[in-house]
């Protein structure tokens, strides 16, 4: 298993690129950029990255369909993919803060999301191949001229999917070249894996390197008070809380889950407002869910967090996508000295 690192969407180009230098010469696998409403655009912003960089993969996620049409993401990441020679890879999901942000409900069975992925990750890949295409009469999503992208030069961008569900997971796997899940906690990475699995059995054609990561958040650092603050600030996105599923089982007692419901408020307050402080929910509640759901603590917990990480690999994924947080050279430091050389570093071919 590598590890992959997901930035901040917050953080200016130079930064980007400074810290896209230093987990190459560390040996990470990829360097995504994170795709939400308020911030750069985050092909533009890997740009300069691909530009001082020969050897690590440059990433989007998460891009959906419904807030930019197939044929854009697409121009888009082969735009990419030339300027960095062939690293370019972009992660396509049902949807999230951007498409909310435009007014558009987020209703997976009326806008058949499993479906609308699908089609947009069957365009993307038909465009960045750079042959011939006669147009795509999808069912969600269509591409009505004939396109052959003939500046297409580098090698052959990568598409995944953003995966999580079921549905998702199985369509993932018989028709993407990745996945990305999101959160799953190392204890239900199994049940997940199946799904794919299932969907990469039914593929028309097998897989070429098929890639499984899974996003996970880091908060560890050298002080431990700073961790825990920042664990707290970020709970309110762990998939385990997310709606409409509030899973949390069996972290958390049923008693205890309906509180986190009746109280999810308090957790998005606790970010909105940048204290950490979730009101009127036991503490003890609070770091279960942190202690399940991520990675936080002093230094002294890493070694305890790499034997989870151990469950992952033996699952099956190939990737580990780590999300920073604060001060992320710092967190890429502890990662690089810390976790990575308990993993497989990352070699590939470096570009002219």
């Amino acid at each position: 298993m590598q590890i992959d690192v997901i930035l901040e969407p917050d953080l200016t180009a130079a930064q980007v690129t400074e810290l896209a230098v230093a987990a190459e010469n560390h040996g990470f696998r990829t360097l995504w950029h994170s795709n939400y409403h308020q911030n750069p655009d985050a092909f533009m912003m890997l740009v300069p990255a691909a530009l001082a960089t020969r050897r690590i993969r440059l990433g989007v996620l998460a891009i959906s369909p419904y807030e930019m049409q197939p044929l854009k993401i697409s121009n888009a990441l082969l735009t990419l993919n030339e300027f960095s020679k062939g690293r370019a890879v972009v992660a396509i999901g049902g949807g999230g803060s951007v498409m909310s942000s435009c007014g558009i409900a987020f209703d997976p069975r009326a806008q058949r999301m499993v479906r609308g992925v699908r089609e947009a990750v069957e365009i993307t890949r038909a465009v960045v191949s750079g042959k011939l295409c006669m147009g795509y009469p999808g069912e969600v999503f269509k591409v009505t001229r004939p396109f052959r992208h003939a500046w297409k030069k580098a090698p052959t961008a990568r598409v995944f999917t953003c995966s999580t569900g079921m549905k998702m997971l199985e369509m993932a796997g018989r028709y993407a070249d990745g996945t990305q899940m999101s959160d799953v906690t190392p204890e239900k990475i199994g049940h997940h894996m199946e799904a794919l699995r299932k969907g990469l059995a039914e593929r028309k054609t097998p897989a070429d390197d098929f890639r499984v990561g899974n996003f996970w958040a880091w908060h560890i650092k050298e002080e431990r008070e700073k961790s825990l603050y920042e664990a707290r600030r970020e709970l309110v996105f762990r998939g385990e809380l997310l709606p409409p599923k509030y899973d949390m089982l069996p972290y958390v007692t049923p008693e205890e889950r309906q509180l986190v419901i009746d109280k999810w408020q308090n957790f998005a307050k606790a970010f909105w407002t940048r204290t950490g402080v979730i009101e009127d929910v036991p503490e003890s509640i609070v770091e279960r869910l942190i202690a399940a759901c991520s990675s936080a603590g002093g230094l002294d917990a890493i070694e305890a967090q790499i034997e989870r990480f151990r469950e992952f690999e033996r699952a099956g994924l190939t990737e580990l996508s780590i999300r920073l947080f604060d001060e992320p050279m710092a967190g890429l430091r502890i990662l690089a000295e810390r976790v990575l050389p308990a993993f497989e570093r990352y070699e590939g071919p470096a570009t002219p």
